[in-house]
């Protein structure tokens, strides 16, 4: 999944990876076989009734009826993200998505809360590293305006450098609470810079202090010129409304919207295989306790190990009975907390395990320790009850999320941008049940265990 970078209301995941644990032998569920586990019925669902079409614009938009919701969800996602940020200037994509709620040629400042918040509903951003998604819910009767509005601040966003400057102000703030207020921010925040050596990935979603102050007024006019276009969007609308209205509304609002001439860069860096192990040290100035992580070069989110990825990080990492908070925080108390994490993107991957040492714990030991547990999982017994139990919870989150307008567009939004297709939300869940234990454990011995990789070593140190 992607690190996101909300606008307000929500958490930004920068490097937040869940507590992680293994089972102990006592408790360890009976051994999963072929026949047992192929014997499990999959969840059957009907295949969404998306609605695609592409206007004479470029802009593409995918819709999906839900009757007798009373809500409809509009939602407009933009193929940019902080892989896209100007050089020297990281952080600009998510600095953007927050000036894109001030004012526009027939909207003043903040007019979507008023539009939303006021009628009931919600609004909210976030920025990640291939995307940066505008997300409405509304009554169904509010509809047409949504869209006007979305269509308004495309087109027609006018930003002076009051607005620039108090924005910037609040995006610094964030950085500072969510990374450098945290003890143990810097550590995951360095993970990308760390793991990629040639991607853009490699630049943090959330920025630096230096690159934000150095953005101009004039890098917003720029960057709202190259990305801010109907042939680099998505609309989606999900929810209680009428096809052919909502047909005749976009093209009402979006078809007159101009296309650029020039063409949309693109990020063409492929990011090379890593040749030798590395050895890095990074420090804060308050840690209260020493913490050692390993990262690994992981697919982009289509290829065909991701699925396998995906639970193998539930297993390692959902919840207090995962494997390595079972193993290194209850059973052995070597660490206080430890986990492990597969973030595929569009173009590649990043895969970490991390431990943050209990008092008086050596940072080689504790290596060891995560490790051996990795290479447990890879290379012992793993449970019929244990794997049926995460891909449970993967399959319930997902079908959770689809119970509303607003996850349903999450879900297509998701699948369009980092698979290339909405369809995809459909297709990642049989992928998800159709995983084995012995698809995990390929995916870990050929892509960790024996693997190149990266140690960090994180510790008390530096200014604040």
């Amino acid at each position: 999944m992607p690190h996101l970078i909300t606008r307000r209301r929500g958490l930004a995941l920068l490097g937040a990876f869940p507590l992680a644990a293994h089972l102990p032998a006592w408790a360890a569920p009976r051994p999963a076989t072929a026949a047992t586990v192929a014997a499990m019925p999959p969840v059957s669902l009907a295949p969404m009734a998306l609605r695609q079409r592409r206007l004479a614009n470029g802009l593409q938009v995918v819709s999906l009826p839900m009757q007798a919701t009373g809500t409809v969800s509009v939602q407009v996602w933009y193929h940019v993200g902080g892989k896209d940020d100007p050089a020297g200037r990281s952080g600009f994509a998510h600095l953007f998505e927050h000036l894109m709620f001030k004012r526009t040629r027939h909207m003043p400042d903040e007019m979507f809360d008023r539009l939303t918040e006021d009628v009931g509903g919600q609004n909210n951003a976030f920025t990640a590293e291939d995307m940066t998604a505008y997300q409405n819910e509304v009554p169904a009767n509010h509809l047409e305006r949504l869209l006007w509005a979305e269509a308004e601040r495309l087109a027609h966003l006018q930003v002076d450098q009051a607005n620039f400057d108090s924005e910037r102000k609040v995006v610094i703030e964030e950085l500072r609470e969510r990374v450098l207020a945290d003890p143990y921010g810097r550590l995951f925040n360095a993970l990308p810079g760390l793991a990629f050596e040639a991607h853009p990935y490699r630049r943090p979603v959330i920025g630096s202090e230096a690159d934000l102050n150095a953005a101009t007024l004039d890098d917003v006019r720029r960057f709202h010129a190259t990305y801010y276009r109907p042939d680099n969007a998505l609309l989606i609308v999900v929810g209680d409304f009428d096809a052919a209205r909502l047909d005749t509304w976009v093209d009402r609002y979006f078809g007159p919207l101009a296309t650029p001439a020039a063409p949309i860069p693109r990020v063409q860096v492929a990011e090379p295989a890593r040749l030798r192990d590395q050895q890095a040290r990074v420090q804060g100035p308050n840690v209260p306790l020493p913490a050692v992580a390993l990262v690994w070069k992981g697919p982009p989110a289509s290829h065909p190990d991701a699925p396998a990825l995906e639970v193998a990080q539930a297993l390692l990492s959902a919840g207090e009975s995962a494997r390595l908070n079972q193993a290194l925080v209850y059973t052995a108390r070597s660490a206080q907390a430890a986990g492990f994490s597969a973030d595929l993107y569009a173009d590649a991957g990043l895969l970490a395990a991390y431990a943050i040492a209990a008092s008086g714990q050596d940072l080689r030991r504790l290596e060891t320790a995560l490790l051996d547990e990795l290479a447990r999982l890879a290379r012992g017994r793993v449970g019929l009850d244990e794997i049926d139990k995460v891909r449970t919870q993967l399959l319930t989150a997902a079908l959770l999320q689809r119970q509303t307008p607003q996850g349903l567009a999450n879900a297509i939004g998701m699948a369009a941008l980092q698979l290339g297709d909405p369809r995809e939300a459909d297709a990642r869940l049989a992928r998800l049940q159709a995983v084995r234990v012995a698809d995990v454990q390929r995916v870990l011995e050929q892509r960790v265990l024996k693997a190149r990789r990266v140690t960090i070593d994180y510790t008390q140190g530096g200014a604040a």
